[in-house]
């Protein structure tokens, strides 16, 4: 059945603004003009009186730290400093809310997660479900202010634990992506920041299958599937299809991943 000329002038009215943002990201994540919350609002993600909101006069948070803090978690179009918009799923609910999601993984997803350099830098899979945002947006993103990290783990009985760290930054490309990461607290275990120089993910560079950037003789990524902040070769694996692991917690059982981005709260 074809469809009917008011059906087509909505969609045409809901894909015209994202047109006209020039969304870097819409395609890659899979996001559609319905599921983003504030297309049509206000910067700080609070609904206006008339949905002829123009948004390219809009100025869009930078992260979903500046998301009002009464809207509902969802998908969302941010704009860090000097780039253009972006779409990301922002958790605001979680441990205070304002919570940008840069990854998100499931053990039944269907995402295979053995992906070129190219596509891990800009970023795959669905904004709704299981997804990286990409490593050259959680760079730009992890530029603008001083960020905590919050890593959430479903283990094995499906039971929530995090590992939160008071510092997280990611480099440059040029610097390859390097993981930047502070102190530890939480109760998932401090899988990121392993005591065996084999298995630390902190201060190591990003792999991927076609970008060997690990302390191993091998490349970790080609062997072991996923690109991810590798030694030589890992404690935490969160980018991998049906065996997500996380130091003593869950070895290749973990029932899904997250990990979330804040700014560091001020007195």
């Amino acid at each position: 059945m074809a469809a009917s000329p008011s059906s087509l002038l909505l969609f045409a009215s809901l894909l015209a603004p994202l047109l006209a943002l020039n969304i870097e990201n819409l395609e890659n994540l899979k996001a559609k003009p319905e599921d983003i919350i504030n297309l049509y609002s206000d910067k700080y993600g609070e609904s206006t009186n008339s949905k002829v909101a123009n948004p390219e006069q809009r100025n869009f948070p930078k992260d979903c730290s500046e998301v009002s803090a009464s809207s509902p978690s969802g998908v969302y179009v941010i704009q860090p400093t000097g780039l253009h918009p972006i779409v990301v799923y922002c958790d605001m609910s979680m441990a205070g809310g304002g919570w940008t999601v840069i990854q998100r993984n499931n053990h039944t997803t269907e995402i295979t997660w053995d992906e070129f350099w190219s596509t891990y830098k800009y970023g795959f899979g669905n904004v709704l479900t299981e997804y990286w945002l990409g490593t050259e947006y959680i760079h730009q993103i992890s530029k603008q202010k001083v960020y905590l990290a919050r890593f959430v783990l479903w283990d094995a009985s499906n039971t929530t634990k995090f590992a939160e760290y008071n510092l997280f930054y990611v480099e440059e490309e040029s610097e390859g992506y390097r993981l930047r990461l502070g102190s530890y607290s939480g109760s998932a275990g401090d899988a990121m920041g392993s005591t065996s120089t084999s298995s630390v993910h902190d201060n190591m560079k990003f792999s991927a299958k076609d970008r060997d950037q690990d302390a191993y003789s091998g490349n970790c990524a080609s062997s072991y599937g996923g690109g991810w902040w590798y030694s030589a070769c890992y404690a935490a694996r969160l980018n991998v299809k049906g065996a997500i692991t996380w130091g003593s917690l869950c070895s290749g059982n973990c029932k899904a991943s997250a990990i979330l981005l804040k700014p560091v709260p001020y007195c």
